[in-house]
């Protein structure tokens, strides 16, 4: 195939350039800006609605509301992530928090299921789960997660408490990954065009195999979208019937993971609580190193995710409807299975 040229956009940072100019990503909330989050909140709650059915309409921001259209274009057309700052949680309920974080996401898309039980607000902690188990979603460990996509437009998290050590949060951005792959290798560039297997890690839809087959990179209506998990790539190899994995697609996949790592394209920051970071997943990646809890249940790591499906958001090749279910803008991504009902965890 033709490879695309190399990409010119505001996507295609790299982290050093961004990490001397936080302005450019880093909303900070003002004293109007958490008023009006907290009365459409109570506003919301006293309407006794339950949270599955939060959606924009619900939670009314006329302060915030033109700031958040601004981050979500941001997030769709500019850099491809954000970190809203400001906000403290402690004088918070846990369902007070999880309806303000909602709210919110609300105007950046809807949110979809993040797993085979239908939450739609997620739990990012460590529970004590086997990080070599097949089955196992890398966030429910402590584990250095490697770089990323999840099965959504937009992913955000919302920050309750930090470890004790390690758990920073790493971005980096898939066009200039692929940029310099075609600056130093692009006939291994040109593999990752080609389907490659992704384990489902045991979600699997109605009728459909326990992997899906998506190229790595897509050039599609003029843009290049990614998705990708090293981790639940090489696990997909256990299947019968994949596309086994050639030495030369290992080797692409390696300098891809290489350049993902490299402190000179990615960009790491410590998420305070409060901190809500949004990440576009389409050309973007994301990362959670390592991290050592407190002993203390209550003081333990742990922080909030939406998946959040955005209207206006770029159209996706054909081929991704194996994995978000269609490519309808505003209505796809998320994990749904036999028996999924939707629902709001607090816990």
């Amino acid at each position: 195939m033709n490879l695309p040229p190399i990409l010119d956009t505001a996507a295609t940072w790299k982290g050093p350039d961004l990490k001397a100019k936080p302005e450019l990503w880093i909303c900070q909330l003002g004293p109007d800006d958490i008023n009006d989050l907290v009365t459409a909140t109570q506003r919301f709650l006293q309407s006794g609605q339950p949270l599955e059915t939060l959606s924009k309409s619900d939670f009314h921001l006329p302060v915030l509301e033109k700031k958040l259209a601004k981050i979500k274009n941001e997030l769709i057309k500019g850099i491809g992530f954000k970190l809203i700052r400001g906000l403290d949680v402690s004088p918070f309920s846990r369902q007070e928090i999880a309806t303000l974080f909602m709210g919110l996401g609300s105007h950046l898309g809807s949110p979809r299921s993040q797993n085979a039980a239908g939450h739609l607000l997620g739990h990012v902690r460590n529970v004590g789960a086997d990080a070599k188990n097949p089955n196992t979603r890398i966030y429910q460990t402590r584990e250095r997660q490697t770089f990323h996509t999840d099965s959504t437009d937009i992913v955000g998290l919302l920050c309750l408490q930090t470890a004790q050590s390690g758990g920073e949060s790493l971005l980096v951005s898939a066009e200039t990954i692929y940029n310099e792959m075609l600056r130093l290798r692009p006939d291994l560039a040109g593999l990752l065009f080609e389907p490659v297997a992704t384990d489902k890690r045991g979600e699997i839809e109605p009728g459909k195999k326990p992997y899906f087959t998506i190229p790595v990179f897509n050039w599609y209506e003029g843009k290049l979208s990614v998705i990708y998990q090293r981790q639940y790539i090489d696990s997909a190899q256990r299947f019968e019937g994949v596309p086994l994995l050639t030495d030369r697609h290992i080797e692409a996949l390696n300098l891809f993971d290489q350049l993902a790592n490299s402190n000179e394209l990615n960009i790491s920051m410590q998420l305070q609580p409060g901190d809500m970071q949004f990440v576009h997943n389409h050309n973007m990646l994301h990362d959670r190193g390592a991290f050592v809890d407190w002993p203390e249940l209550e003081k333990r790591r742990h922080l909030l995710r939406l998946w959040l499906c955005a209207p206006g958001d770029r159209p996706l090749p054909p081929v991704f409807s194996e994995r978000f279910g269609t490519t309808e803008i505003g209505n796809r991504g998320g994990i749904i299975v036999d028996d999924t009902r939707l629902q709001v965890p607090l816990d």
